[in-house]
């Protein structure tokens, strides 16, 4: 089939996406041999238990077929419990939690669910890839609203400034990817104080709930006036290092539950049926799990972070996520896109540059964004390599 003439065949929303920067630069790691320090994927599994539940499932066929649409009850009902046990938060497992494929779906079947052609959605930049395709395909127009470094905080005046008769939707990400900052509770405040005088919906990505180095995670839908306007999105993904597995979930109020899983239905219907019983015993998990994990990635973040440090990066020390953002002036370079791509036959690493993560580049041009949930002497090896730049 060729395109109708003076018409591509690709919808005109996505042009200006291609695929992903985290394929392309694991194709070069693969290609290259390249230690990959740029996807954020562990190479390691999770808990042995966790893993173990998930081949009880499959032998016990729960989830061979399709689940419910909503999830699996004992996932819905693990999910009410985790967000009682950590945050005091009550949600009714049968209206007020949607099962999804990872958080990526349930991001995407917000923005397709909630907005409508020309409405503005405020996000920051930075800003994880798919966001800006999910708002393209809802036919919304993104706001982006720059995170500066060295501490990337959000300027609440310039947020302030950014809302229009238009906008209908925040989507807000913290702790947040790529630059590791942590929204505190005053700017979360200020943040739901300005939603509600707006009468503006919230959608907000927590996939990094359980990795916050320092300060504290609190979910904006626990604020006041947030409970009917916020979609509270997470997986298991990154908190149990099972990143194929593809299983998050959305929690919100049951009418906002309700037009998001109208917009899911059609996208996956349903997904990863097994594993939604193994991700409800992991999320179930004790106390110490989840602070040892917290540690442990604490480690591996600072190792890392010196390494880079010795071998001449700037390096902006994140409070959440497994990644870490630097700037590669000091070494001479200027724009991290060619420092990248150059980068595996140089030295032997893959990274990934996050000007491509905004709508105004040149704010990240210099910015090259390592991950660090890798085995600790991969870190070492990578940090060993990086610093012959130097010469």
């Amino acid at each position: 089939m060729t395109a109708t003439p003076g018409r591509p065949l690709l919808n005109r929303r996505l042009t200006e996406f291609g695929s992903t920067i985290f394929a392309e630069m694991s194709a070069l790691a693969v290609r290259t041999g390249a230690i990959n320090l740029g996807q954020g994927f562990p190479d390691t599994d999770g808990p042995e238990p966790v893993r173990e539940a998930a081949v009880r499932a499959l032998r016990d066929g729960r989830g061979n077929q399709y689940p419910p649409g909503p999830g699996v009850p004992e996932l819905r009902a693990a999910v009410t419990e985790h967000q009682r046990r950590f945050y005091g938060l009550a949600f009714d497992p049968d209206t007020e939690v949607l099962v999804t494929a990872g958080a990526t779906e349930a991001i995407a079947a917000s923005m397709l669910a909630l907005l409508e052609p020309g409405d503005e959605v405020i996000a920051f930049e930075p800003f994880y890839d798919s966001y800006a395709a999910s708002i393209a395909m809802a036919g919304a127009t993104r706001v982006p609203l720059t995170l500066r470094a060295p501490d990337f905080r959000p300027d609440l005046d310039a947020l302030r400034d950014a809302i229009t008769p238009r906008t209908r939707l925040l989507l807000l990400n913290s702790p947040h990817n790529p630059t590791g900052m942590v929204l505190t509770r005053d700017e979360l405040t200020a943040i739901a104080a300005l939603a509600v005088e707006h009468d503006l919906l919230v959608v907000t990505d927590e996939v990094y709930e359980h990795l916050v180095f320092d300060g504290e995670h609190v979910p904006l839908i626990s604020l006041p006036g947030m409970r009917d306007r916020t979609v509270s999105i997470s997986s298991s993904g990154k908190t149990f290092s099972f990143t194929g597995w593809k299983v998050g979930w959305v929690t919100a109020c049951p009418a906002l539950v309700t037009a998001v899983r109208t917009a899911k239905q059609y996208l996956t219907y349903v997904s990863a049926g097994p594993f939604q019983y193994a991700v409800a015993e992991a999320l179930r998990l004790p106390d110490a799990y989840f602070a040892d994990f917290r540690e442990d990635l604490r480690a591996k973040r600072d190792l890392l972070s010196g390494g880079l440090a010795d071998a001449g990066f700037e390096v902006f020390r994140p409070q959440g996520t497994y990644f870490v953002t630097t700037d590669i002036t000091a070494l001479g370079e200027k724009d991290g896109v060619p420092f990248c791509l150059g980068l595996p036959e140089r030295c032997g690493v893959v990274a990934v540059p996050t000007s491509v993560f905004y709508d105004t580049p040149d704010a990240g041009r210099s910015h090259v964004r390592f991950a660090f949930c890798k085995k600790p002497e991969v870190l070492r090896e990578a940090a060993e390599r990086l610093r012959g730049l130097r010469g």
